[in-house]
């Protein structure tokens, strides 16, 4: 006779076996807690322009070596549930703003930190909550007041250059000075006169590997890591004509058989079918085309007619290559092998192809007028350095994109942090209630960020806080940490240091709501896993380890 075991009373004995449930303040919420501060360590000393590097390789056996947030979080593949909370946030923050998932990360873990703090004072989660929520209300209040600058005219490069030399420092400290008039010059060229949407999809990255990064360079237009089908390898001033069909003789829709008696009737077979094509490449001539674009191969037979013909010959294995080279060049896509009419046909005033190193490229290059799309080409040594560029590159452009909506910037290096925490810390001592303790709260994980900025720079870190705060006590709100050599405080405004308001805005918000969802959180329920036996060893396992 089977023995059996009665389950444990409670909520536990309605779930199936292998399930696990916690709850209360030690199990779950400082559980939770604990998970999401090591994940704010982990992502903190990439922070600022000298963050240091993290090395992850995904479950692909893919290697990253970069100080970029979005990356490194997105390639941990993540399981705890809470980090995923914090991590959700930091994507919104990407899709929003394009920069500053680190800032959410790291403010999420440091709002939770105080939060345990309070809690082992006898405060509730939701009290802490709720303080939290009056807190950001208050920031956000405060925040439009804190506005440096505000950039009126996207068309100006200068003032472009300087608004977004900073988010290209932190990801590429040293190479700014370089790397920012080059997004600058892309972006500025491919903006519409009209009002309207930048697209970030318009500033294409092709990564050539070999040579320096300061060999790289701006192209009004497209540049394809491919060789051109055929003897004609440049044109000028020419129309083009792109198909998304094979270049090559027409299949018939159902098999037929042909029956020939002689040679004379096979030679004339022939000629027939390399005379319609004859005549379709000479059709396509005529109509004034001098470069052909083919999404599928292109024969041997028609080959021989584009160079007849003076026609180059370009093959693109993307659609979406296709689709860009279309709006770069306005032209529609044609279905089917046939002579475009006058609006279906592009233009580029040069189509060339180079090399750089021992890569070659097929550019498309737009001069008399301005493209709408243009293309970076990164020179670099390595791979991971060339990806490293590629993200830098994609940040300032995302910078450019929330200018073009929202032209107003805020002291960087530490300044509006700081400030902002010692107007907060005011408005707590006028609360009244247990609120005021998770508002002070509030004020102190701001004043992480100089830490974290500080502690990264290899600087006294409480000496170089302590100046900080003293500054800002005295009224200097735009007082910052030096990052470089000699340290101390820099007038953040007047050495060009400032950060996106709509950064720093969304941030706050997104940071606030994944810590106080976190601190809401008094059960963790987790079902019976399924696969079988393996699986609920595992599960059985883990609950030991518990």
């Amino acid at each position: 006779m089977a023995m059996h075991v009665p389950k444990p009373p409670g909520f536990q004995q309605m779930m199936k076996e292998g399930s696990r449930m916690f709850q209360g303040l030690e199990e779950a919420v400082i559980r939770n807690i604990s998970a999401c501060k090591q994940l704010a360590e982990t992502v903190q000393t990439a922070y600022g322009p000298i963050g240091m590097n993290k090395m992850v390789i995904n479950h692909l056996g893919k290697l990253f070596v970069t100080n970029d947030a979005a990356t490194i979080i997105r390639e941990l593949d993540v399981e705890h549930p809470a980090a995923k909370m914090m991590i959700l946030g930091s994507q919104m923050q990407e899709q929003e703003v394009g920069d500053g998932t680190n800032f959410v990360i790291i403010l999420a873990g440091a709002l939770l930190e105080q939060a345990e703090a309070l809690i082992r004072m006898g405060l509730t989660p939701n009290e802490i909550a709720e303080g939290y929520e009056k807190a950001l209300e208050k920031a956000l209040e405060i925040l439009p007041n804190l506005v440096c600058q505000t950039v009126e005219n996207v068309q100006d490069s200068d003032v472009i250059t300087k608004a977004i030399t900073a988010a290209i420092m932190s990801k590429q400290y040293g190479n700014e000075s370089f790397l920012t008039p080059l997004i600058t010059e892309a972006c500025v060229s491919i903006l519409p006169d009209k009002k309207t949407t930048f697209n970030v999809d318009n500033v294409r990255v092709s990564k050539i590997l070999g040579g320096s990064l300061y060999q790289s360079q701006v192209v009004q237009g497209m540049v394809f890591k491919r060789q051109v089908e055929g003897d004609i390898t440049r044109a000028e001033k020419a129309k083009i004509a792109v198909y998304t069909c094979p270049i090559d003789s027409v299949q018939t829709e159902t098999k037929g058989t042909v029956l020939i008696q002689s040679s004379k009737e096979l030679i004339d077979f022939s000629r027939g079918e390399e005379n319609m094509l004859e005549k379709e490449i000479a059709a396509i001539a005529a109509s004034g085309v001098k470069v052909i674009v083919s999404g599928g191969k292109i024969g041997d037979l028609c080959l021989h007619y584009l160079n007849k013909y003076g026609i180059m010959g370009v093959r693109l294995q993307s659609k979406f290559d296709l689709r860009r080279l279309c709006k770069a060049i306005n032209a529609t896509a044609l279905p089917r092998l046939t002579p475009p009419s006058a609006e279906e046909v592009g233009y580029a005033d040069h189509i060339y192809t180079d090399e750089f190193g021992d890569t070659a490229v097929v550019i498309f290059r737009q001069d008399e007028k301005e493209s709408r799309i243009a293309t970076i080409i990164v020179r670099g040594a390595t791979d991971n350095f060339l990806d490293d560029i590629e993200r830098a590159i994609d940040d300032g452009i995302n910078n450019f994109k929330v200018l073009s909506r929202d032209g107003r910037l805020v002291p960087g290096a530490g300044a509006v942090e700081v400030e902002l925490a010692r107007q907060i810390n005011q408005f707590a001592e006028k609360c009244p209630g247990l609120d005021q303790y998770a508002i002070q709260r509030f004020a102190q994980a701001l004043e992480t960020f100089p830490r974290i900025l500080s502690d990264n720079a290899g600087l006294k870190t409480t000496e170089t806080v302590a100046a900080l705060l003293a500054a800002h006590q005295e009224g200097k709100a735009t007082t910052g940490i030096c990052v470089d050599d000699q340290g101390g405080l820099i007038d953040a405004v007047e050495s060009g240091v400032v950060d996106l308001f709509a950064a720093k805005y969304w941030g706050m918000k997104y940071a606030t709501a994944a810590a106080c969802t976190v601190l809401r959180v008094d059960q963790i329920i987790m079902a019976k896993r399924a696969g079988g036996p393996k699986a609920r060893d595992a599960g059985a396992q883990d609950a030991d380890d518990d």
